[in-house]
């Protein structure tokens, strides 16, 4: 999920809400045309982000390293505001048991983070586009 779905989210919950809580109709149509706006704009973004390039980049996250080859990148981890325990907190889940068959960590564009893990070294398609 990219910074501009979760506003838009958090949004359309309150006009959602505001629709709710409408006394009159005019009220009620004011929060659906919000709402409308908000899913026309959402629509538009994502056309795009298919159709160019430039949008692409400035609407869409992209993934990061907090981990590569079982060593912690600090810089990354900085930039991204994770914290170390929730990355050992994900190795975890992932039933990562030793740090040298970690290839990668990977804080992927919906938020999510990924952990590579195993004997054999992840295909290089896995690993693209990948900061």
């Amino acid at each position: 999920m990219t910074a501009f779905d979760f506003v838009r989210t958090i949004a359309a919950g309150s006009l959602l809400a505001g629709a709710a809580q409408a006394l009159d109709w005019t009220g009620f149509a004011q929060a659906i045309t919000g709402m409308t706006t908000l899913f026309l704009f959402q629509y538009l973004a994502a056309l795009a982000r298919r159709r160019s390039d430039i949008a692409e980049l400035i609407l869409q996250n992209e993934p990061v390293f907090p981990m590569k080859d079982g060593k912690l990148i600090e810089e990354a981890l900085r930039k991204t505001r994770v914290d170390v325990s929730d990355v050992y907190a994900k190795l975890r889940e992932a039933n990562a048991l030793r740090l040298s068959e970690v290839h990668a960590v990977v804080l992927e564009t919906t938020g999510d983070i990924s952990v590579l893990h195993g004997g054999s070294r992840p295909d290089d398609e896995v690993m693209t586009n990948v900061c």
